[in-house]
Formats: C-alpha cells, structure tokens, sequence
C-alpha cells in the first residue's frame, strides 16, 4: 500500500512477479501481502518541469522502507535547493550539469578550458563513479596515474583544480556534505620566476620594430607605458582614448577561446574597468597609430586600436609575431604579458610608491601586488630596513659627538663643584667649633 512522505510523493513495495500473460504484477502481486520480504521498495515523486507539466519521477530497487523514505527526503531537499539529489547520479552527469550551471557566469575562456579539462581528462578517468561515492583515494590515485605517465605539475594541479571547483559547488548546494578533492592532492606549484627586459633591451625591440613593423611598436610601448594588459590593449577602440586629456578608458578585453575565435569581453576584474593615465610616449604611440591609418584626419569615434583591415589582432598570432621580433631584434624572448611586469619593474625601481603602482596597475588588493612582485618587495623590504639602520646610525653618532664635546666642560664643573663643596663644609666645620661671645 502506498504511503505519502512530507505529503509529496509515495513509497511503495513491488516486484517482477507475472501474471498468466507475462504482464508484470508491480504492486498488486498477492506475495507482497503475505511475505514481507519479497520484492523490493520504490518511491515516486510528482516534479514540476519548465514546460509547465508535472513529471513523476521513480527511483527503485530499495531493499526496505527505510532506505526508500530516506532517498525520497533526500530527493525533496535536493529539488528545494535546486540540484539533482539522485543517489545514482555519477560524476560525469554531475559534472556535465555543472558546465551548464557555469555557462552565465563564467568568461568564455574560463568555460573552455574548464570543459576541456572536464570532456577530456575527469570524465574518461573517472566519470563512471557514483558522486555520493567519489573519495579522496579516487582523485589521489588518478593524479599519481597521471603524473606517473608523464603529464606536467602544473597541468595535472589545474584538472584537480577545475574537480575541485565542481565539487565545492555540490557542497554549497548541500548535495554533499564535504568536499574530497580537498585537501589539496597537488599543492599550487610555485610561479616559475620571469625574465624581464632590461631598459637597454626594451629600447632596441622598440628601435628595430618602429622601423620593421610599427603596428607593433605601437602596441609595445602602449603596454610598457600604461601596464595594460595584453587582451585590453587589443580590445582598446578609438572612442575610448581621448589623447586631449592624456587618458584612456578600459571597458574589454580581447581574448581567444580555444585557439579557435575571439570574443570581446568585460575587464579581468571590476577595479580594471576604469581610466589610464597616459604619458608622453604612450601619445606619441597612439597618435602615430592613428596617422598611420586615418593619413591626418580626425579618429573615428569607433574601431580598433591595433587592427589589420577593421578585424582585431588574434591574440595567438600576436604571441608569434612578438617573439618573431624579439629574435629580430636580438632581444631574449618573453611572454607579451612580461611586458606589463617591465612597466612594474620600472615604476618602482623609479621610486614609484608601492601603493601608486598597485592602483596603476588596477590589481584589487595591493596584497594582489605584493605577491606577483614579491622579488620587488623583498627588495624594497632590504632599503627600508638599511633606511632605518642609516637614521639610527646617524642619531648614535651624532650623541657621540656631544657628548665627546661636552665632557672636558663636565669634569671642569664637576671639580668646581666639589671645591665648593668642601669650602661650605670647612666653614660649616670651623663655625661649630667656634665659641660664641658671651
């Protein structure tokens, strides 16, 4: 007999019994009545759809009325809170469900590499494991496999990364109680130190290129002398730079999914959408872009910046196209994006306050500043410590010097003092043995 659970849904006991013409009895086989083990238990649950129908949704095979009334809550708690609460929902249908979960609200590049990660790595290896019953020897083993067949660090602590962001989501949601891609089983391998031009090196690229390719000239000195990014110079348009009051304004960045195409997007963060200040070498750069394809006449209030007929620049060919040059020009190689560190170097190396070029470079925290140029801050740490010595050294020794001057002058007092002493007590002495008249 059917029973109501919180008033929605019902559980029930059947079997596979059936009857003379090989129809299945289900529920109304006369064993049920009569033997309290035979068949097994299910629930069913009446759910709305967004096609504005209900749909009666039947989970079975449960060897008492237990374990069916507790998978019957677990499915009414999983549908309040939004999530799948089915107990054999695998990890790959999870995570297939979470990509398009994460569709509105990650950025087109975010979305590719995490399905790449996802389609390629996480469900092949281990897609077939039920959620509820995914453990941390799971991940471990798969990562040692990994590792093991010669995949990177880095690469192996990424995918990890991604299985743990989907599985932090199912905890938040309450579809698991914890999350067992954590701990870490790869810890955040450490930042490769980068090679940074020196000014010597910058102003020879930027000597050869203005010669041999000034589209890119153009492009290098603009990120050198802001700090842009490199997906925010690409997406600069013409209306949002405005050479009269010597600032541009951030509103996109350009970048590539997949290799494949690019897409114009917001800003890394919220504080990068905002104004830069530019200086003279940054003028130059852009109004010498704009003479090269306006021939003197005014800009439009649209387009981009750095464009080869009206189309942007890919930021992968831009990459090829660099180092191209740095070969050229007899420069090390370096990552575009090493260019807006060489901005950094240079602002604080100039006496830049850390505070200032944190905000130039529109980081969120200036912690965010700190640990990206911790080989800056370890060195400003030692002149600010040597600043302080110097002060105290200069203090010290100009005490010393006083105090040398005024000893001689001390010791003179000293010895008048105690001779004036010793005449108060002789008269002291002499007026005590004195008789007084009568």
């Amino acid at each position: 007999m059917p029973t109501s659970t919180h008033d929605r849904g019902r559980v029930y006991r059947r079997c596979g019994c059936r009857d003379a013409q090989r129809r299945q009895l289900g529920a109304r086989c006369p064993h049920l009545a009569a033997d309290p083990g035979h068949g097994t238990w299910t629930y069913a649950v009446d759910v709305p759809w967004p096609d504005q129908r209900r749909h009666t949704v039947r989970r079975g095979g449960y060897p008492n009325e237990y374990a069916a009334r507790n998978d019957l809550k677990r499915f009414l708690d999983g549908h309040a809170y939004g999530y799948n609460p089915d107990p054999r929902q695998t990890l790959g249908d999870y995570l297939l469900a979470w990509l398009a979960a994460q569709e509105l609200r990650l950025r087109p590049t975010t979305l590719a590499r995490y399905r790449a990660y996802v389609h390629q790595d996480l469900i092949p290896a281990l897609g077939r494991i039920l959620l509820d019953d995914l453990a941390y020897e799971h991940i471990d083993h798969y990562a040692r496999a990994q590792l093991k067949a010669g995949r990177g660090r880095v690469t192996v602590h990424r995918i990890l990364a991604t299985l743990s962001s989907a599985l932090g989501a199912a905890v938040v949601r309450h579809r698991l109680g914890h999350n067992p891609a954590k701990p870490a089983i790869i810890p955040r391998p450490p930042t490769p130190e980068r090679r940074i031009w020196t000014p010597d090196e910058a102003v020879r690229f930027l000597d050869y290129t203005n010669e041999h390719d000034p589209l890119f000239a153009h492009l290098v000195e603009l990120i050198i002398n802001t700090g842009m990014r490199k997906g925010e110079a690409l997406g600069l348009h013409w209306d949002d730079v405005h050479l009269d009051e010597g600032v541009l304004f951030v509103r996109y960045t350009l970048s590539s999914v997949d290799n494949q195409y690019t897409v114009l997007t917001a800003p890394k963060t919220p504080s990068s959408l905002t104004w830069i200040a530019i200086n003279g070498r940054a003028r130059r750069a852009l109004e010498d872009q704009a003479d090269r394809y306006f021939l003197g006449l005014a800009i439009p209030a649209h387009g981009y910046v750095f464009q080869r007929h009206g189309r942007p620049l890919d930021p992968h060919y831009v990459l090829n196209r660099f180092h191209k040059l740095c070969d050229q020009a007899g420069v090390p190689r370096i990552a575009v994006h090493d260019l807006r560190h060489l901005a950094t170097t240079l602002a604080l190396n100039g006496g830049v306050p850390f505070v200032i070029v944190s905000k130039t470079l529109r980081h969120r925290t200036l912690s965010t500043t700190a640990n990206i140029y911790s080989h800056l801050t370890r060195q400003a740490a030692r002149e600010a410590v040597d600043a302080i010595a110097r002060l105290l050294d200069s203090a010290e020794l100009t005490l010393h010097t006083t105090q040398r001057a005024e000893r001689p002058r001390n010791l003179i007092n000293q010895f008048r003092d105690h001779l004036t002493g010793r005449r108060r007590r002789n008269r002291r002495e002499h007026a005590a043995h004195t008789p007084i008249p009568l």
